[in-house]
């Protein structure tokens, strides 16, 4: 294994975690949907009993997310995470509130009632697709950071990336096109958190406004994704020459990208027609309720090739707005050959964690969520 393809293997493992969290993302998207699905207390207690027995899900996949850039592209987390801490820091409250809410809203001694927390739920759910989606939107239009790698050796100040404002990454919301892709992952969410819920919750007043919201949300989203996309392959890229490494703007270079990597626009076409596939037939038809799959499928496919062509082929994947030469690529950013090797094997492993969630999710919805068993059972 050469250090050149551990690079390559690692960014991989990222982008398909990175896939995986927008997926389990329908948790989020469901959440702020909570007052439109649930018409009255009952029936928000199924929803919020759903969705609840996912969560865990999404938050363990968002630490690992956090946890493998840390281990492969460690200066990437010291810029972004260490830099932009004030986005990811509302990101993790967004999280912690969920928490929170899950357990507290119906605890006896509530004083603030389960209507605050299913507040939290929806807060959670709009601020978390939001902002992630506008974190990852940087991968293409940049950030405002600055490198020194010579910092290391100042004993005085060790600091080798630091954010070039006192913004502390909340700039990142004052560009048009982060905000437009933070809404497209927002709607994204609540698209695939109808067709969880309608495939997930026997109750036919839910799933027949499920299939309603679905294609609102789904329109919306299609239009602000579309334009986030058009504005990405039209744009000019960052791209570094191997040799040198040099970083230069190259015209379409993420158009490039596709091109001369055609496998992942395969990957990428047959993503897009499993989503409209999942949405459309859970729209046109009252009987099907499996759209989530489809779809979720899809969703993973699509978001794993944007995050590729966001790092593969000689891509600078996080750059800098500030200083171009400061931008991050996976040869320049990662961990020594020796990490990303004893990694590698330990990522082996991956298969058998994935067939225990698999086993564990069919375990969970052995049988559809029902009023009868959040009544009889124990429920949040």
């Amino acid at each position: 294994m050469t250090y050149s393809f551990l690079q390559q293997y690692w960014w991989f493992i990222i982008s398909l975690l990175g896939a995986l969290l927008v997926f389990l993302l329908f948790v989020q998207g469901a959440n702020s949907m909570i007052f439109q699905l649930g018409t009255d207390k009952d029936s928000r207690r199924l929803l919020i009993n759903s969705t609840g027995r996912k969560w865990e899900f999404t938050f363990t996949t968002l630490v690992t997310f956090g946890g493998a850039f840390f281990a492969s592209f460690p200066l990437f987390y010291s810029t972004s995470f260490g830099g932009a801490y004030w986005l990811w820091m509302l990101i993790l409250f967004s999280f912690v509130i969920q928490a929170v809410s899950y357990e507290f809203q119906n605890k006896i001694g509530n004083f603030l009632g389960p209507k605050t927390f299913q507040v939290c739920l929806v807060i959670n759910g709009i601020v978390g697709p939001v902002l992630l989606g506008g974190a990852v939107a940087t991968f293409f239009d940049g950030s405002n950071f600055l490198i020194a790698k010579n910092n290391i050796i100042d004993s005085f100040q060790p600091v080798i990336s630091r954010w070039a404002n006192a913004s502390c990454g909340l700039d990142a919301l004052l560009d048009l096109w982060n905000v437009v892709f933070g809404l497209a992952v927002f709607f994204l969410a609540r698209v695939l958190g109808t067709l969880y819920i309608i495939n997930n919750v026997d109750d036919a007043a839910i799933r027949a406004r499920g299939r309603k919201q679905t294609l609102i949300n789904a329109v919306i989203f299609l239009v602000l994704f579309l334009a986030f996309l058009a504005h990405v392959l039209l744009k000019d890229g960052f791209a570094y020459d191997p040799a040198t490494g040099v970083i230069a703007m190259e015209p379409y270079k993420y158009l490039h990208n596709l091109i001369q990597m055609w496998p992942l626009l395969v990957v990428f076409l047959i993503g897009v027609v499993l989503v409209l596939y999942g949405v459309g037939r859970t729209v046109l038809s009252q009987d099907y309720i499996k759209g989530i799959w489809p779809t979720g499928i899809g969703v993973v496919m699509v978001v794993l090739v944007l995050f590729l062509i966001a790092g593969w082929n000689n891509t600078a994947y996080y750059p800098s707005n500030v200083d171009l030469q400061s931008s991050l690529t996976i040869v320049n950013s990662c961990s020594s050959q020796f990490t990303l090797q004893v990694m590698f094997y330990v990522s082996l492993l991956v298969p058998f964690v994935l067939a225990y969630i698999w086993y564990a999710w069919r375990q969970i919805d052995r049988s559809k969520l029902t009023q009868k068993e959040i009544k009889e059972g124990d429920a949040y």
